[in-house]
């Protein structure tokens, strides 16, 4: 009891905040306008930003989803922009990637429709790979496989290689069900790879990341920042930007900002402080900040000399 009562002013002032941001979000009309999906070509890969941590990929001839959240709600929180694709526009998904339990993040209406989908298109229904720990609530889906991964583990799914990657950030999805995993994902076709980080706060893990896995491109979290304990579990703009450049990665991408109101920072605040960031480093041509539903398109380097590179670097002292 005494413990409760300590905590109580806290808990009150969490439900406070809570509320204020839930009525916040109700404000306004969402905005947005949903595109069609921009095709990657031969010899290309394919980042298509849905929204909030939503992605699709289009790499090694695959089809993969990243946190697809296509609900217009998170029960009582609405969002603030549409999804930039619609599902029923999507070519069959291969497989869905999921980095954590969150309800941000883990949505299971969009998971069964992306299956049901998928299995009319095709006939099979896409593989998911998820934190260890979080299987139990996908495997009921429909999913034809489930994979469960920890940290630094690496598998070869559809012929793609999948690294979980650590983070800073925590996965329970109601609180005290803390034995979920959650993290991040390197998904390589063997010539170009993609990081996304998953929801995380700044940590020493970016630069691991660099060393082992030398990402091309980098999906990295810029929102829910303010006040400034929530950095204790997410990144600033700034932050992200450092690590970023950790990473060694060609380009960077931002995610989880401008849908969700989770932090309370102003909606058009995270971009505006990353690319003042960026022109401050003098980076700003290696930081893409896409709109819902835009693609960026990059060709895929030649394997002739994806070769070369890797025999200099088995040169080099």
């Amino acid at each position: 009891m005494t413990d409760l009562r300590r905590n109580r002013p806290m808990v009150v002032t969490k439900l406070k905040q809570f509320v204020k941001l839930v009525r916040e979000s109700h404000e306004n009309p969402m905005t947005g306008v949903p595109r069609d999906l921009d095709l990657a070509g031969e010899g290309e890969i394919g980042v298509t930003f849905i929204g909030h941590s939503s992605f699709l990929l289009q790499i090694g001839g695959r089809n993969v989803l990243v946190d697809p959240v296509f609900a217009k709600r998170l029960v009582v929180l609405r969002r603030q922009r549409v999804p930039g694709l619609k599902l029923e526009g999507m070519p069959a998904i291969d497989m869905i990637l999921i980095t954590h339990a969150h309800m941000d993040h883990l949505n299971l209406p969009t998971l069964r429709r992306v299956v049901r989908r998928t299995k009319k298109l095709r006939g099979v229904a896409p593989v998911v790979v998820v934190p260890r720990g979080v299987e139990d609530l996908v495997d009921k889906i429909g999913f034809s496989a489930v994979h469960a991964m920890e940290w630094w583990e690496q598998k070869v799914v559809l012929g793609l290689q999948v690294t979980m990657t650590p983070c800073k950030h925590w996965g329970a999805r109601m609180f005290r069900d803390t034995h979920r995993g959650f993290g991040g994902y390197c998904v390589s076709d063997g010539v170009q790879s993609i990081y996304h980080s998953g929801d995380t706060a700044y940590f020493d893990g970016f630069k691991e990341v660099g060393r082992q896995l030398k990402p091309d491109v980098a999906l990295l979290p810029i929102g829910a920042y303010f006040p400034d304990t929530y950095r204790s579990v997410h990144t600033s703009p700034e932050e992200a930007v450092r690590g970023f450049v950790e990473t060694g990665a060609e380009w960077m991408i931002p995610m989880h900002f401008g849908t969700f109101r989770l932090g309370r920072e102003p909606m058009d605040e995270p971009v505006q402080r990353l690319e003042a960031e960026a022109l401050r480093l003098g980076i700003s041509e290696k930081i893409r900040v896409l709109e819902e539903g835009e693609t960026m398109r990059i060709e895929g380097r030649s394997m002739f000399a994806e070769l070369a590179r890797v025999e200099l670097e088995g040169m080099r002292p």
